[in-house]
């Protein structure tokens, strides 16, 4: 066994102090990546600080613009939201498909985003959506956070206080999972803005993680429709290929995914 303190701050300004107090801290969220790690011992954190009781950092906002998740909300509470449900459903859709009924009701937005791991469904969401992430220090736009597999813009000891997306004309994500860990082997989030602009994210195909997927987004703004994507084809260079899925197998999917996300989004 190896010491661990740990660590219930009540505010965020708490928690970025234990932070900086720690020789090697952790920020613990929905515990679902940092747990698994430290019984494996590919982590031995000097203190585990927990942010999932900190009152300012869960909950969530719907205006008429924006629909705004703090970081320690659980997939579970957006996913049975009745205002995300109206104001973006696809985002309600997608938290709802993440893991089983344990996993939703621990696992929280920001540790998604913060992990960034190339399989989570969180990240096409707000690289799709052109979501804001805040943090303690800052503001960061989607096409800047994510950085690669595992990685992100956040400083060390820099804390995800919320995610805010923007509310679109339409969106639709679509995923085909993976059978025991419910991770995307393939998703797909479609989003087509109030001007008129399409993007595009796909989770679970490149070995850089989260991507737009350009391709798709000019054959969907000219048409916006599932059969408007007959025609396109997805080179599979980038892509993983594992024993779940050959790249080339991925690339087939990431089209599938979108369209069927498009159908989903009317």
């Amino acid at each position: 066994m190896y010491a661990t303190t740990y660590h219930r701050p009540s505010s965020v300004d708490e928690a970025a102090a234990l932070f900086t107090k720690g020789s090697e801290a952790k920020y613990l969220a929905g515990g679902h990546t940092l747990i698994p790690v430290m019984k494996q011992r590919l982590a031995s954190p000097s203190d585990v600080i927990d942010l999932g009781k900190i009152k300012d950092l869960i909950g969530l906002e719907v205006s008429a613009d924006t629909v705004t998740i703090k970081t320690a909300t659980t997939h579970h509470d957006v996913a049975a939201s009745g205002p995300v449900q109206r104001a973006i459903p696809a985002l309600a859709h997608l938290a709802s498909m993440i893991g089983d009924p344990a996993v939703r009701y621990r696992g929280t937005i920001g540790g998604s985003i913060a992990n960034n791991d190339p399989a989570a469904d969180y990240p096409a969401a707000v690289l799709a959506l052109g979501a804001t992430i805040r943090t303690n220090k800052r503001s960061i736009a989607a096409d800047d956070f994510f950085k690669g597999l595992f990685s992100t813009a956040l400083a060390d000891g820099e804390i995800i206080t919320q995610v805010a997306f923007p509310i679109p004309a339409k969106a639709g994500y679509s995923k085909f999972p993976h059978p025991a860990s419910r991770f995307a082997l393939t998703g797909v989030f479609v989003v087509k803005t109030k001007s008129g602009d399409v993007r595009v994210a796909a989770t679970g195909a490149s070995q850089n993680g989260v991507m737009r997927i350009a391709a798709i987004e000019a054959a969907l703004k000219a048409n916006w429709s599932p059969g408007a994507l007959d025609s396109v084809t997805i080179p599979d260079k980038g892509l993983m290929s594992d024993i779940h899925g050959s790249s080339d197998y991925r690339a087939n999917l990431i089209k599938v995914m979108a369209q069927r996300a498009v159908a989903a989004a009317g």
